[in-house]
C-alpha cells in the first residue's frame, strides 16, 4: 500500500482511544496517559504545555524513568568519545555536592580550592614551565574551552596591530585549521567574526592538518593556528612540533608572531599518560594555551572541560571580570557564570583515584583494544582501516631490518603511531568492485538493529566523496565486546553480500550470538525435537 500523505502518530494515537461516548474526543490534544494512573491517581499529562496541577513525586519518577528507558544503551554508543561510568564512591560525591555552584566561591572556598588543584595538575602534566605561572579554568566542555583559546589569541592580535598603528578591521583577523576540524572550533570563527581558514586534508596528510600546506594560509593578519591532538574523524594526532617549526622559521622570515593552540579535547588525557615522549604540549613555546575534555578520557561524566594558558600573559586582561557582589573579591574569565560544581569535583575525585599509573593502565587498555578491533577488521579482507595506532611507526633502515627479522613487542605502545583509541574503516576496494550495489551506510542500520550505535559519514572537504564507518574505544568496551562486535559486523556484511536487499539481509539474520565462545556448552541447530506447532518452537 503507497502512502498518499504523511501519518502523524500522535493524531492516530487520539483517534484510536477510547471514548466514552460515540463521536465523543479529547478537549485536549498530545496527553500522555499512562498506566500507572490508576496505581497513583494521576490525571492524562498534557505533552507541550504546563499541566494545571502537579504529580506526586514517587509517580513522576516512575513515568520518566519507563520514558527515558526508550534512549540508547550508552555502553553501545560507540559514536561518542563521552565516558559513561564512574565508581559509586564518584556518584555519591557528586550527589552530595550537586547543588553546589562553582562560580560563589566565598561560599564554597573548599570547592574552589580543588577547582585550582585541577588547574595545576593539568599545568604540570602538559609541561607548563611554571604551574605557579599557568592559569586555566574549568569549563562545560571543550567547545567552551577552545572559544576562550581562540578569544584570547584574537585579543592579542588586535593589541599588537593597535600598538604598530594598524587596522584590526581590515582585512580583520583570521584562524588556520584543518579541514578536519570539529564543528565546535568552526563556531568560534562564526561567532567571534574571525575569517576561517580550512587547510584541506589528503590521504598523505593521514586525513589531518599538514603542516607545510598550513602555512600557505598563514600571514599577518593570523591570531593563531589550532592543530587537533586527535581528529573527530580519525583519532590521528596532529603533528604540533612540526607546525611549531614552521611558524618559527616564519616568524624569523617576517618578524609575525603566530600562536598555537592545541585542541586535545580527547589527547590531552591519552598522549600524557600513554605516549609521554611525544611532543606536543607547553614544552614547545609556541604553544599558548590547551584544552581538553574531563568527560572524556579524562574519565569523568559529561559536563566538565578544562582550558589552560603557559602563563599569565597569554590571557589578557580584559577577559577577566572582577565581581565584588558576591560576599568576597572573585575572578571570572569563563563564557559561563553560574556553573554546577559537581563536575569539577568527579574530575579531581578521578585524579586522586587513579593517579598517573591508573590513567596510563586504561589508557594503554582503550589503545590495545582498538588495536585488536583495527586488526581484525582488516584481517577480514572486508575493511580498510584509515586510523593507524594499530601501525608500526617509522623507523630508520636499520631498525626496520630488525623489525622484520625479529619482529616488534606488540605490547609495547612506543612501537606504534600516536593516536586516539579510534577506529575508522570503510570498504576495502575490493569489496566496492565486487559489491558496487552494497552502500556502506547499510552496515550503521543493521548494527543498530543489533543495539550497536556506529556512525558512517564522510570524511571532510577534498575528501568528501570517502565514507567511513568509527568506532570509539573508551574504557566499557572491553575485549569481550569487541569479539561481538566483529561478529555482528561480519554477520551483517555477509549477509548484505547473499542477499540482493539490505530488506532481505535483514530478515535471514541470525538472532544467534556469533562470537568466539558460541560453541561452548550451546545446541547446534536441529538438537531440539521437531515443532509440534506449539510454542516449543525448534532451537
Amino acid at each position: 500500500m503507497a502512502l498518499s500523505k504523511h501519518l502523524n502518530a500522535d493524531r492516530l494515537i487520539q483517534a484510536s482511544k477510547d471514548h466514552k461516548a460515540p463521536g465523543a474526543h479529547s478537549s485536549t490534544d498530545h496527553h500522555a496517559v499512562h498506566g500507572y494512573g490508576a496505581r497513583y491517581g494521576t490525571e492524562p499529562i498534557p505533552k507541550y504545555r504546563l499541566p494545571s496541577k502537579g504529580t506526586d513525586a514517587e509517580a513522576t519518577y516512575q513515568l520518566l524513568h519507563d520514558e527515558l528507558t526508550l534512549d540508547g544503551n550508552p555502553a553501545l554508543n560507540l559514536a561518542s568519545f563521552v565516558h559513561t561510568w564512574m565508581p559509586k564512591q564518584a556518584d555519591q560525591l557528586m550527589m552530595e555536592n550537586i547543588s553546589k555552584n562553582l562560580i560563589d566561591q566565598d561560599e564554597y572556598p573548599m570547592t574552589q580550592v580543588i577547582h585550582t588543584r585541577c588547574v595545576s595538575i593539568l599545568a604540570d602534566l602538559w609541561h607548563a614551565p611554571s604551574t605557579q605561572q599557568a592559569i586555566g579554568t574549568a569549563t562545560t566542555g571543550s567547545s567552551e574551552a577552545i572559544q576562550l583559546g581562540g578569544l584570547a589569541m584574537k585579543r592579542l592580535w588586535q593589541e599588537k596591530r593597535k600598538a604598530a598603528g594598524k587596522s584590526i578591521h581590515e582585512p580583520g583577523p583570521n584562524i588556520v585549521m584543518g579541514a578536519n576540524a570539529q564543528v565546535a572550533l568552526e563556531k568560534f570563527a562564526r561567532y567571534f567574526d574571525v575569517e576561517m581558514r580550512l587547510v584541506p586534508i589528503s590521504e598523505e596528510s593521514h586525513y589531518r592538518l599538514d603542516p607545510k600546506r598550513a602555512m600557505q594560509y598563514v600571514d599577518e593578519n593570523t591570531i593563531g593556528v589550532y592543530v587537533i591532538l586527535g581528529s573527530t574523524y580519525t583519532g590521528h594526532y596532529e603533528p604540533v612540533k612540526e607546525m611549531a617549526d614552521l611558524l618559527d622559521e616564519y616568524e624569523a622570515r617576517t618578524g609575525n608572531s603566530v600562536p598555537i593552540h592545541v585542541d586535545a579535547a580527547s589527547g590531552g588525557f591519552i598522549a600524557p599518560f600513554a605516549t609521554p615522549k611525544l611532543e606536543w604540549d607547553f614544552k614547545i613555546p609556541r604553544v599558548v594555551s590547551i584544552n581538553t575534555s574531563g568527560h572524556k578520557f579524562g574519565l569523568s561524566y559529561v559536563g566538565v572541560g578544562w582550558v589552560v594558558w603557559r602563563s599569565k600573559q597569554f590571557l589578557p586582561k580584559d577577559l577577566i571580570f572582577e565581581l565584588h557582589y558576591l560576599g568576597s573579591v572573585e575572578y571570572s574569565f569563563s563564557l559561563n557564570f553560574s556553573r554546577p560544581a559537581h563536575p569539577i569535583i568527579a574530575q579531581y575525585f578521578n585524579f586522586v583515584h587513579l593517579g598517573f599509573e591508573g590513567y596510563r593502565n586504561v589508557a594503554l587498555q582503550d589503545l590495545a583494544n582498538a588495536r585488536l578491533l583495527s586488526r581484525a577488521l582488516e584481517k577480514s579482507g572486508l575493511f580498510y582501516v584509515l586510523s593507524d595506532i594499530h601501525r608500526p611507526q617509522t623507523v630508520g633502515a636499520l631498525a626496520s631490518a630488525a623489525q622484520k627479522t625479529v619482529g616488534i613487542n606488540e605490547a609495547n605502545v612506543e612501537n606504534y603511531s600516536p593516536g586516539l583509541p579510534v577506529v575508522s574503516f570503510r570498504f576495502t576496494d575490493e569489496f566496492r568492485q565486487q559489491n558496487p550495489d552494497i552502500q556502506q551506510k547499510w552496515v550503521q542500520v543493521l548494527l543498530r538493529a543489533k543495539g550497536w550505535i556506529v556512525p558512517n559519514y564522510e570524511l571532510a572537504p577534498d575528501l568528501e566523496s570517502v565514507e567511513i564507518l568509527r568506532v570509539v574505544v573508551r574504557e566499557n568496551l572491553s575485549a569481550v565486546m569487541i569479539d561481538r562486535l566483529v561478529a555482528d559486523i561480519i554477520e551483517i556484511v555477509e549477509g548484505l553480500v547473499k542477499s540482493d536487499t539490505p530488506t532481505h539481509a535483514l530478515s535471514k539474520m541470525s538472532s544467534g550470538v556469533t562470537t568466539a565462545e558460541h560453541h561452548h556448552g550451546g545446541l547446534d541447530k536441529g538438537s531440539g525435537s521437531k515443532s509440534s506447532g506449539t510454542y516449543a518452537k525448534q532451537c
